[in-house]
């Protein structure tokens, strides 16, 4: 970073550089927009790539590829934590907010199943695992990088500037699909409007891509790299020396990602398939939500700051426990003024615990291999909870005919994360190990 920018009050948040933090931030926007987009307009895909005389099947279909995206992630994780371990952090973000930006236009591009058959959804599944693959270098890396800048005493909120961009990303997704149905018909969404959402991907992309060639890499991997400290198998050594930050960077992950991807995107479909509301009404309830959740979270970080990562934690996964099954109760029996309101509660407590997960992953392990495990746990995770919510909340309903079905699901990852919780210690206003 040069002096002028370094020196430049203008140009900082307090101990931090803002290009800092809006680096951070780009590629979890770009990230969490792509994944978004994807279940924004599953029921749409599902129409145009998978053909069969069951909506169900074809859903199904379209959530089991979403899905087979997130079992590539720990494979991303792994190449491009080594990455980030050994050659630097810069680099390697810059890497992947660009590959995840071109899977997800080339996504907009495809040919439907009604043009080249059994090839669409082949050609789908595609993009979709690079899109996987991408993804798996860039949360974890973004949050390793904005930790390894932050100070101290302002780790929780600047941390939570990540996932700010995060959920950002997300509503800016929910928000391009709403106005899209605002103006465009059912038969127009079905045909092209579908596309639009993707292929702004491009154009997102090259910004953030842009920002992050303006960055330098972080002071304390520069720091271990100046001293020779510089992991030779980062991957192996956070396996060896920290098996207990793994489990415990799954089981948070384990909440962060099932909790994300039930409330803030497959809602969206289980709006309009179970509690029938139309899709402008179901997209005009998880934009509320994913807006309610992204003004609170700085506060939620800051709070950690304040109070510790634990009680936040304990909080607001007991908060979650707590919250389902009223939240779904009201969902399936009231109308959609009182439906908007519950689900932007429950949005709360899981826009509190993805506040404080990155700086708390990032106290968990040593600069070292900070890039890596953080990458290995959040994948892992991940794939056990996050691509595979959709396709389990919708084969359960299938499978038992209840409602209420995702909530058990929901329940369950919300009570890991609750369990994994009281594991932690306190690590609030610590400094980040180096080795």
């Amino acid at each position: 970073m040069d002096t002028a920018l370094q020196n430049n009050s203008k140009d900082r948040v307090p101990g931090i550089p803002r290009s800092v933090v809006l680096g951070g931030a780009i590629g979890t926007t770009i990230e969490f927009y792509d994944y978004g987009i994807y279940g924004f307009v599953a029921l749409l895909l599902a129409q145009n790539f998978f053909a069969s005389t069951d909506p169900t099947a074809a859903l199904l279909s379209t959530f089991a590829t979403y899905a087979l995206a997130f079992a590539t992630r720990p494979l991303g994780g792994i190449f491009f934590g080594h990455l980030g371990d050994r050659i630097g952090r810069k680099p390697v973000l810059a890497m992947t907010i660009i590959l995840m930006a071109l899977a997800t236009t080339a996504i907009g591009l495809l040919p439907t199943h009604a043009t080249i058959g059994t090839w669409a959804p082949v050609l789908l599944v595609a993009a979709r695992v690079v899109q996987g693959f991408s993804a798996g270098g860039e949360t974890s890396g973004a949050g390793s990088y904005v930790a390894e800048y932050s100070p101290a005493p302002r780790r929780g909120f600047l941390c939570s500037t990540t996932q700010v961009g995060g959920l950002a990303g997300a509503l800016l997704a929910s928000s391009v699909v709403t106005i899209l149905n605002v103006f465009l018909s059912d038969d127009q969404m079905l045909s092209w409007g579908w596309r639009l959402p993707f292929l702004f991907a491009l154009p997102l992309g090259v910004v953030g891509l842009w920002i992050r060639f303006r960055l330098e890499d972080s002071p304390q991997f520069e720091h271990i790299k100046t001293e020779g400290k510089v992991a030779q198998a980062p991957v192996v050594e956070a396996v060896r020396k920290f098996p207990k930050s793994l489990l415990q960077a799954v089981g948070i992950s384990i909440l962060l990602q099932g909790g994300y991807y039930v409330i803030y995107v497959y809602m969206a479909t289980y709006l309009q398939r179970v509690a029938g509301l139309g899709a402008g009404q179901a997209f005009w309830t998880t934009t509320l939500t994913l807006a309610v959740s992204v003004i609170a979270m700085p506060f939620f970080g800051a709070l950690s700051d304040r109070i510790g990562r634990r009680p936040v934690w304990i909080g607001w996964a007991l908060a979650m426990v707590v919250l389902i099954y009223p939240v779904f109760a009201i969902i399936n029996s009231a109308g959609l003024g009182l439906s908007m309101l519950a689900l932007a509660l429950l949005g709360l407590p899981q826009s509190a615990v993805m506040a404080v997960s990155l700086s708390t992953l990032a106290e968990l392990f040593s600069a070292r291999v900070r890039y890596s495990g953080m990458a290995l746990g959040f994948n892992i995770g991940a794939v056990l909870a996050g691509g595979t919510a959709p396709y389990i909340a919708t084969w359960l309903i299938d499978r038992t005919g209840s409602n209420f079905a995702p909530a058990w699901f929901l329940f369950l990852v919300a009570a890991i994360g609750l369990g994994t919780a009281f594991t932690l210690k306190e690590t609030a206003g610590s400094e980040l190990r180096e080795v």
